[in-house]
């Protein structure tokens, strides 16, 4: 076994060969070290380009948020980065216990689904409805005839009722409901009771008061805990949280809980490919034990238990929906400086652009998928 001594010297030659190499990339993406462009990438720090070349994205996050790097335009600095596939000839060791523990362990048991709720959706709903929009509505967006936030999601809510063709007195579960955007406005407007299942104290409590007036029932549970029967059910952006260990008995409990003759409408963002990590840096900060499903395994795990009568991809609303949050999120900030830091901020800010960005360059996708578990006789009318 070689020892892995080098000399200063040696040392100093290795780091400016990978500064070297970074900025080779960057430049395949058209994006320069300090240059002049609002997209290129301001070196403050040292050491930046080894720590992105070592441990990827988490070491090219952590940088950000010490404040060792900036850009002017962070969505379009992952936009470019992104879109020019630069980042597939990278594949830092460093992270190789990371990619084995998400596929050999199950980081989403009943007990470990709680956290992210803990750590990140119980950071506090007055933070959250300055960032989001009246209804605390935290998904994507749809941007097809909107002019703004609360009108792209309104269409959104209204887009699921409709694609679920919900008349009134019919019962739906909601999984993963969250300040129960979608259950209000099913409730209000199409005349329906809704059931909603949550991990997060925070959204459970405010949501109980903010709707005590309609026929919506939150409860804080499991999903894998469900056991009774609803006439359609929904799951809005909580899909991404199951993983892959768990897609199958998802599938089944969703079965299990509906009506022969019902629908299940899955709201989901998702990968590309398969054979594929969860970001180290989302993981450690933002959503702790995440996991963006593909095709191909959403595919494998509705085989033999649900019909697929319908696929709506709008990813690139996600990118407005994003940029949208961060205008909010940045313009209240001055009421949570203080309490939370400027590390935060930096951290808060490059979540939200890089995931625009994401979106912006198709890295990742926006999916709505229309289960039956028989098949709509005489087939299902597409709804947009």
């Amino acid at each position: 076994m070689q020892t892995d001594f080098t000399s200063a010297s040696e040392s100093s030659f290795a780091k400016t060969k990978a500064h070297q190499f970074v900025e080779n990339l960057l430049e395949q993406a058209g994006i320069h070290l300090n240059g002049s462009a609002p997209f290129d990438m301001q070196l403050l720090g040292k050491g930046v380009p080894e720590q992105a070349l070592s441990r990827g994205n988490l070491g090219l996050g952590e940088a950000y948020m010490q404040g060792q790097w900036d850009s002017p335009k962070l969505d379009e600095f992952f936009d470019r980065l992104m879109r020019s596939g630069v980042t597939d000839s990278v594949s830092p060791m460093a992270l190789v216990f990371h990619a084995l523990t998400v596929k050999l362990t199950n980081r989403q048991t009943t007990s470990k689904a709680w956290e992210v709720g803990e750590r990140h959706y119980d950071l506090g709903n007055d933070f959250y409805a300055n960032m989001l929009d009246s209804r605390m509505t935290y998904t994507c967006g749809y941007w097809k005839d909107a002019e703004n936030l609360a009108q792209a999601q309104n269409a959104k809510l209204d887009l699921i009722c409709r694609k679920l063709n919900l008349k009134p007195g019919m019962r739906v579960l909601d999984i993963g409901c969250g300040w129960g955007s979608f259950m209000s406005y099913a409730a209000e407007h199409y005349g329906v009771e809704c059931v909603g299942v949550t991990i997060s104290k925070e959204q459970c409590e405010w949501a109980k008061k903010q709707y005590a007036h309609l026929p919506i029932e939150f409860r804080l549970q499991d999903y894998r805990e469900i056991n009774e029967q609803f006439d359609h059910i929904v799951s809005v952006g909580m899909f991404e949280h199951v993983g892959r260990k768990n897609h199958r008995i998802y599938m089944e409990t969703v079965a299990r809980c509906l009506k022969d003759d019902g629908l299940f409408l899955l709201h989901t963002i998702g990968k590309n490919v398969t054979k594929s990590t969860p970001d180290p840096w989302i993981d450690k900060y933002i959503f702790p034990n995440g996991d963006l499903p593909s095709i191909a395994q959403i595919a494998t795990s509705i085989e033999g238990v649900f019909v697929a009568e319908d696929l709506h991809n709008f990813g690139a609303d996600y990118d407005k929906t994003l940029m949208a949050w961060f205008d909010n999120f940045d313009a209240h900030w001055g009421e949570y400086a203080e309490e939370l830091g400027e590390q935060f901020y930096r951290m808060w800010k490059y979540y939200l652009l890089s995931c625009a960005g994401a979106f912006r360059a198709r890295d990742i996708q926006l999916w709505q998928w229309v289960l039956s578990k028989k098949g709509v006789v005489g087939g299902y009318q597409r709804v947009s």
